[in-house]
């Protein structure tokens, strides 16, 4: 009998084990899976919390629906009926101390016409005039390995990039557009550029297939994402789950490997899928030669701040669902999602709840990291006053930190991702990386990877 413990119960690991199950019993293989997790609870960063009248989400806060597997892994479960989508409405941008809309027909606030362009409230003449070289500028020399920041400022032109693009693509991407490549990004860009001879045509012309995500674009449950970490957790029922077990190393036996614990008797496996953030799996495998990749691969920090109040959410601005922010404002978040206007599933009563979102990589976090929950909800408090205008108590507060949690698809990242692999398949094989950490930071990535991982060892278990 062979034997695969996955180390990690976030959805990555989750999503390895249903699989393997499932193809465990499609193709009647002799094999014990072992789940194992050092929190008492699944779901990693997923994890809903009921408070009153609120439902919270203190990691992710939905699941973008189109993307591959999400849909099938619902129906699988069972939990069409539990479904529930966001509700569409105007983003903001605050800039100069003030909100201003993202114009209609953009993406990710590129505009997909002159007209969008013409209509932005965010950019000057000087600034629209500019975007405009778009349409004359041949790409010479820029490919899909190039930084998007430097692409998208060449063709489209400083102010545009700074004060529409790169607040919405950062708060997607977590990282310096400078530091970010197209192929971890938005790769079909170079595409359009080179097929239209222009970045806006190429969006303009594929406008309907943007349009048609954007409604019902993303997906929760009625009772928050972890219903989803829940269903998946009792559909593991011919698996080994071990809660609040801690692993301290990974080390090879011969052909096998021996998985060590701190407080659990050593597990021997013939594979193994580390699903933890990077740095953990380095700790795990101590091994000098992977480590020079693994030093490569970067986090980011994050601090969420929900606050409920007994406020009406209609006296939000009308049809808004919130905003990010722009460099250089009066306030220190990066931006803000007025949740109980986008899900309506989180507030019974339709009170107003807000969640406060504040990166590392903004110069305010490096005093925030280091307060106490009471200060840090007076910072939100205070920037909830500043934009929206509005006061009040809440009588609902959640904090979550995720320290170095966060990952950060640098430059380097894809070339460091793949050293790793060719060189675990040459001294670790049957070791498999997983996970955010590598191959995608949304949770239907993290479900398309661990199909995939899952597959691999089901094929090599059936030779």
């Amino acid at each position: 009998m062979k034997k695969v413990v996955v180390i990690g119960g976030g959805i990555t690991g989750l999503s390895t084990m249903h699989y393997l199950q499932k193809i465990k019993l499609e193709k009647a293989l002799n094999v014990e899976l072992v789940l194992v997790e050092s929190n008492d609870h699944l779901g990693g960063k997923i994890h809903s919390v009921k408070h009153k009248d609120f439902i919270m989400e203190t990691g992710a806060d939905s699941i973008v629906a189109r993307n591959e597997g999400v849909i099938p892994l619902v129906e699988e479960l069972n939990l069409q009926d539990e479904l529930v989508y966001n509700a569409t409405g105007i983003s903001y941008i605050y800039t100069n101390n003030e909100l201003h809309a993202i114009p209609e027909d953009t993406v990710f606030g590129i505009p997909t016409s002159e007209e969008s362009l013409e209509s932005s409230t965010l950019i000057s003449d000087e600034g629209k005039e500019e975007a405009l070289k778009d349409f004359e500028l041949k790409n010479v020399s820029f490919t899909k390995e190039s930084s998007i920041g430097s692409f998208l400022e060449h063709f489209l032109g400083k102010e545009l990039v700074e004060k529409q693009i790169a607040p919405v693509l950062s708060g997607v991407y977590s990282g310096d557009l400078d530091k970010l490549t197209m192929a971890s990004t938005l790769p079909y860009l170079v595409d359009y550029k080179d097929e239209y001879g222009s970045i806006i045509k190429g969006l303009g012309a594929n406008k309907e297939q943007f349009q048609a995500a954007a409604n019902k674009k993303f997906i929760s449950f009625q009772n928050g994402l972890s219903t989803l970490i829940d269903r998946l957790e009792q559909e593991l029922n011919d698996s080994t789950i071990l809660k609040g077990v801690h692993t301290t190393k990974v080390a090879k036996k011969e052909d096998k490997y021996e998985v060590f614990f701190s407080n659990y008797e050593s597990i021997e496996a013939d594979y193994v899928v580390l699903t933890t953030p990077h740095d953990v799996a380095q700790t795990l495998l101590q091994n000098a030669e992977l480590d020079v990749d693994f030093n490569k691969l970067k986090n980011s920090s994050l601090i969420s701040i929900y606050l409920g109040f007994d406020i009406p959410d209609n006296q939000l601005p009308a049809e808004g669902t919130g905003f990010i922010v722009s460099e250089n404002s009066d306030v220190n978040c990066n931006a803000c999602t007025w949740t109980s206007r986008k899900w309506k599933h989180t507030s019974e009563n339709s009170h107003l709840l807000v969640r406060m979102f504040y990166k590392s990589s903004n110069p305010a976090y490096v005093d925030m990291k280091h307060m106490r929950e009471e200060e840090l909800v007076q910072v939100a408090l205070q920037d909830i006053e500043k934009s929206l205008k509005l006061n009040g108590k809440p009588y609902v507060v959640e904090v979550t930190k995720w320290n170095d949690l966060m990952p950060n698809y640098h430059m380097e990242h894809g070339q460091a991702v793949k050293s790793l692999q060719q060189k675990m398949t040459a001294q670790l094989p049957n070791v498999v990386l997983a996970g955010c950490s590598y191959f995608g930071v949304g949770i239907g990535a993290c479900i398309k990877n661990g199909k995939e991982t899952a597959e691999l060892i089901g094929e090599n278990i059936a030779k």
